[in-house]
């Protein structure tokens, strides 16, 4: 895990409070992800900010769960993925993972899950998985 990851983990207290920035629940340590927040990492390189690891350029996501479902709505509505990442863009310029912004994002999830239900993938499984309906109950 780079020394980044570590240091958000640690300054936004995600082992404590048990969930990430988008309120998923973090089971296991080694599933948390860095997710690049302000630029995407294919453009970081372009813009001279190398890999993009950077502290303000990031925020903790579940790999298995948070993490993929953001890039799922990223390019399924572009919108709500926007509004998504304000709302933790917001959260990391308080330095803190505030219940309200967590409720936004989650009112935002089951709008997605509201209107994306039904959806499968080109596989036929749901596009909606069940690991991405367990959250943390804020």
């Amino acid at each position: 895990m780079k020394e980044i990851t570590k240091k958000l983990i640690d300054d936004f207290e995600i082992y404590e409070r048990g969930y990430d920035f988008m309120g998923f629940l973090v089971n296991q340590k080694d599933q948390l992800d860095f997710h690049h927040l302000l630029v995407a990492k294919r453009y970081c390189r372009i813009l001279g900010l190398g890999e993009g690891y950077q502290y303000e350029n990031g925020c903790i996501l579940n790999h298995n769960t948070s993490h993929r479902y953001l890039h799922l709505i990223q390019e399924k509505d572009y919108d709500k993925f926007c509004y998504i990442s304000s709302e933790m863009i917001d959260m990391k310029i308080k330095g803190k993972l505030d219940v309200q912004n967590l409720k936004q994002i989650r009112k935002i999830l089951l709008q997605f899950e509201e209107e994306n239900r039904y959806l499968k993938t080109k596989k036929g499984k749901m596009l909606i998985r069940y690991e991405f309906l367990r959250r943390a109950n804020l």
